[in-house]
Order: structure tokens, then C-alpha cells, then sequence
């Protein structure tokens, strides 16, 4: 997590209490959240909260802005968040959710709210940091809500600062009444407001926070963005169907290929690519098999004829369950097609072993390019360098395995 941090503005009336060692929950819940984060896409932050307790306000957008502010708010000052009593804590496993890993306190929306609040105070006065989300509910598309007087008499009652935080990404990451997706999320901490601050003052401060900090997009590559329009589109589902099946036939590139083109560039698209590839190699298999049968041979470039011994031989000893081999010892699927046709293997049992066969590599290969797409989602706009190293990559792999069965 990069972190930028500022030096805060003076606490004025404030007085100092130095900052408790953070707890090993804390410490725990910090890095539990930070690595999930990073694993999503990333968490930065800019700005460092002052020593001693304060109360943090913050936007609220997102059931991840808890997580946002558990990964980046220092340990040593123990966060304790605020949460909505009558969801968090209204049944015993939300309960143990909210209070255990995201070290929240239950706050009444429906009255005694305050007196849920003030309750807060001791552990300001000991350096602990009280987070709060003024709105009382998450926004709706984006807006930012009027802010609540509790943080803010709360301050004043114990004395603290008002720190205003900002939180960009979390609506991307986790839209409310939305499915997680991969996004970077930045956490602005702005200078001390004094405890006699306004509402409408620590509205405004996070507004501001907010707006510098919504608007930094994460930086793409041209080429990432024109391979995820076509892969995110029907025609990226027909082009991997069709890769498939001629590579299945004759064309020498293996589907694997376009998986790692496609997937890494659009995630989300992984599962489907995979099976649109999967039903093409099994539909080319299949028709290979059927044109060796009768007769028609078609060109099956960079393929040796030690290859075609070898599946020959492993196909009179185990006929369609030779395909097995095909996964681990480089020799292409075309090969094991036409030779299974010349060998008149049954297309009912051919079709069940390599659906096994195919399926395990190729569901395997698309949803592990998924996955790293998903987690290197902060350096996409490194699609290009990442393009060069896995043409390059594959191209020495395929010379070594067409140099291996010559």
C-alpha cells in the first residue's frame, strides 16, 4: 500500500494524548483486510491520521468502505467503527461478523444513538480512533449525503479532533446491490477539523477530499481496453469458439493462447471464454475425427512425425482414453484427432474422454488467466508489456516442444 502522508494541521485547543500500542486484533484485522484489498485491486493511501484519539468522518458508498478504512488507518490507534445496530447487530452471526473482524460498535438509528456514542469517549481520551459515517446509510449514485451532528458532539465531548476522510473506489469495488469486482480504492485522510467543528464544515472537508481523490483514474493500456470491448462482447465468445475449432482441425495456435489474451484483459469473462473455447475444440475434435475417417488429411503444421507414433501407439493400447495424455505432453489435440479417425475410435467415446480431457486444461488455463487478470487489475496498463512477454513466452515454449518430439 503506498502511502503519501502530510502533516496535519495544529489540534489548536486539542489536547495531546499519545497513541496506544495497537492491539494484535488490530494488527490482525489490519492485514487481513489490506490483503484482500490488494488482491482486488489494490488499496492506497494518502495523509496519516494524528497521534491520539480522534474521530474520523467519512463518506459512506459501500459495504467495503469499512474494509477501505481497516486497511489503511494505522493499528496503533485501534479503530473501533460505528455501525448501524439495527442491521449489524440484529442477528448473532452479523454480530460476530461486525465486531470481530471489523471491530465494530453498535450505534441506534431509531434513538439513543447518541448515548451509543458518547460511550466512545473513554476510548478517545486513551488514543483510540472512533470512526464514523455521518450519513447514517450508504449513498445512492455517488452523492454525498447531509452529515449527522453525533460525531461531532461526540468530539467535543471528548475533546478530540475531527479528522474528515475520503473514500474513492469502494462503489466500484462493491456497488451497493452490486457483485465485487476488481477496482482500486484510495483513502484521502484530510487535516484535523477542531472539535467545535460544524457539520457542515466536516461535509464540506470530506466533499473536497473526495473530489481530488474520485478524480484520479486508474491509469489503462489502448490495447487492454480494445481486446476487453471484443472479449467482453458476443463476438469475443464466437472468436474463441472458432479458435478453437480450427485449431482443433489444422491452425497451429493453441486456444490456450487466445485464453491468456482474453481473460487476463476481461476477468469477469473468464468462465465463459473457457467454455466457448471448450465447445469449439470439442466440436473441431469431432470433426476431425470424422474427415481422418474418411479419407481427408489436412495440414497440421509445427507437429512431428515421433508425435504421431506416439498417440498412434498410446491410442491401440487405450483407444479414446489416450486422449488423457494430450493435457501434459505437448503434442497437440489436432494430432490426436486425426490419428483417433484413422484409427475408427468411436465418436460417442471420443467425444466423452475428450470432453475430460479438454475440459480439465482448458477450464484450468482460462480460469487461472482469470484470476491473474483479477489480481494484477492495478497494472493493467501494463496489458502491453504483458502482451510482448507472453508472445515471446509462448513462442519459445512451442520451439521447445516441437524440438523435443522431432
Amino acid at each position: 500500500m503506498r502511502t503519501k502522508t502530510s502533516s496535519p494541521a495544529p489540534l489548536g485547543p486539542v489536547a495531546a494524548v499519545s497513541a496506544p500500542r495497537g492491539s494484535l486484533a488490530a494488527v490482525l484485522r489490519r492485514a487481513l483486510w489490506w490483503t484482500l484489498l490488494t488482491l482486488t485491486g489494490g488499496v492506497e493511501r494518502r495523509g496519516a491520521l494524528p497521534r491520539g484519539g480522534c474521530v474520523v468522518v467519512a463518506n459512506h458508498s459501500s459495504h467495503a468502505d469499512t474494509a477501505a478504512l481497516l486497511a489503511a488507518l494505522d493499528a496503533r490507534q485501534s479503530p473501533a467503527i460505528g455501525a448501524a445496530a439495527d442491521y449489524w447487530f440484529a442477528s448473532p452471526w452479523r454480530r460476530r461478523i461486525c465486531s470481530r473482524l471489523a471491530a465494530g460498535f453498535p450505534v441506534r438509528r431509531t434513538g439513543g444513538g447518541l448515548d451509543d456514542l458518547l460511550s466512545r469517549a473513554a476510548d478517545l481520551r486513551a488514543g483510540r480512533a472512533v470512526v464514523l459515517f455521518p450519513e447514517g446509510t450508504r449513498a445512492r449514485d455517488g452523492e454525498l449525503g447531509s452529515f449527522h451532528r453525533g460525531a461531532l458532539v461526540l468530539a467535543e465531548h471528548a475533546r478530540v479532533p475531527v479528522v474528515p476522510v475520503a473514500i474513492a473506489g469502494t462503489d466500484r469495488l462493491l456497488p451497493k446491490h452490486g457483485r465485487l469486482r476488481p477496482a482500486l480504492v484510495r483513502v484521502a485522510i484530510g487535516a484535523p477539523l477542531p472539535a467545535s467543528a460544524t457539520p457542515e464544515e466536516a461535509r464540506d472537508a470530506v466533499a473536497a477530499l473526495r473530489r481530488r481523490t474520485a478524480g484520479e483514474p486508474l491509469a489503462d493500456s489502448r490495447a487492454r481496453k480494445r481486446v476487453a470491448a471484443v472479449a467482453g462482447s458476443r463476438a469475443g465468445l464466437a472468436l474463441g469458439f472458432a479458435w478453437a475449432c480450427a485449431e482443433a482441425l489444422s491452425w497451429p495456435l493453441m486456444p490456450e493462447l487466445f485464453l491468456a489474451v482474453t481473460c487476463a484483459a476481461v476477468p469477469r469473462r473468464a468462465l465463459k471464454l473457457s467454455l466457448a473455447a471448450l465447445a469449439g475444440s470439442l466440436a473441431g475434435g469431432l470433426l476431425a475425427l470424422q474427415l481422418a475417417s474418411s479419407g481427408v488429411q489436412l495440414p497440421q503444421p509445427l507437429t512431428t512425425d515421433r508425435m504421431r507414433s506416439e498417440v498412434r501407439h498410446e491410442l491401440s493400447v487405450e483407444s479414446a482414453a489416450a486422449v488423457r495424455h494430450q493435457p501434459w505432453n505437448g503434442i497437440p489435440f489436432k494430432v490426436y484427432a486425426h490419428e483417433a479417425g484413422r484409427a475408427d475410435v468411436a465418436p460417442s467415446a471420443w467425444l466423452a474422454r475428450s470432453a475430460l480431457s479438454r475440459g480439465s486444461r482448458t477450464l484450468t488455463v482460462g480460469l487461472a488467466f482469470g484470476a491473474f487478470g483479477f489480481l494484477a487489475h492495478r497494472l493493467r496498463r501494463r496489458y502491453g508489456l504483458y502482451l510482448a512477454l507472453l508472445a515471446g513466452g509462448f513462442a519459445a515454449g512451442l520451439s521447445l516442444v516441437v524440438a523435443g518430439w522431432s
